[in-house]
């Protein structure tokens, strides 16, 4: 098995465990996602992508629908996407996404996590070189031969496939994202669900002991309400 699929048997599921934080995140994918593009799913293809996510996701319609004309209106502010970079305790490299709609309180706020458990914010471009920005798919296996579906995406990007009893994972770099929800659409495949990853490309072995101190780190700074995701070279 390839790095992808060890990354996301470990950390897929664990940062979206919290229902209401899991709504909150979607919600502004959501409003991004309007604001970038419009509110028409048709002609939009970033705003289908987090509906499906969504609906994956248990959202409730009438949340879904009130985020999107909520995103609508004018007075609804954009949240600016920045990424953190720094390391917890024992140098285990850290990224951290966030959608803001307040710049100084999440620097202050993420700055404050560091310090407090013994790890150190860094400037940027420190550790995102550790990381590989990836992109996924997971699609309806019904009727698919997941052979074939190995061998024609390595034209439109996919480089590792793995297969589950009722759905295909397609992983591929960030950058084929768009090529690849195209495609899959225009041959009426079924996207359970899509997004993103950044996948370290090695990870940092640390003691039990170690493992608990980052841990305060990583779970003090997901409790925040400006954070989509966090990820680190932690091996677990």
């Amino acid at each position: 098995m390839g790095r992808a699929f060890e990354f996301r048997k470990a950390r897929k599921l664990k940062r979206w465990s919290a229902v209401s934080k899991t709504f909150t995140r979607l919600g502004k994918d959501i409003v991004m996602a309007v604001k970038e593009n419009g509110s028409d799913p048709s002609i939009n293809s970033k705003l289908r992508a987090v509906i499906q996510n969504a609906k994956t996701a248990n959202m409730p319609k009438e949340n879904i629908e009130r985020a999107i004309k909520r995103a609508s209106e004018k007075n609804q502010e954009n949240y600016k996407e920045i990424l953190f970079e720094g390391y917890a305790p024992n140098g285990v490299a850290v990224l951290v996404e966030t959608a803001t709609d307040n710049n100084t309180r999440t620097v202050a706020n993420i700055r404050s996590y560091f310090n407090k458990h013994d790890g150190s914010l860094g400037t940027s471009g420190s550790v995102n070189f550790m990381f590989d920005h990836t992109c996924n798919f997971r699609i309806n296996k019904k009727g698919i031969d997941p052979n074939e579906i190995e061998l024609d995406f390595i034209d439109f990007g996919a480089e590792e496939v793995f297969i589950d009893e009722n759905t295909i994972l397609i992983y591929a770099p960030f950058e084929f994202f768009g090529e690849i929800q195209f495609e899959l659409e225009k041959r009426n495949i079924e996207i359970i669900s899509s997004g993103f990853d950044r996948i370290p490309n090695t990870f940092k072995e640390v003691t039990e002991e170690q493992k608990i101190e980052i841990e305060k780190l990583l779970e003090k700074i997901e409790e925040d309400d400006d954070v989509q995701n966090v990820y680190h070279s932690m091996k677990e």
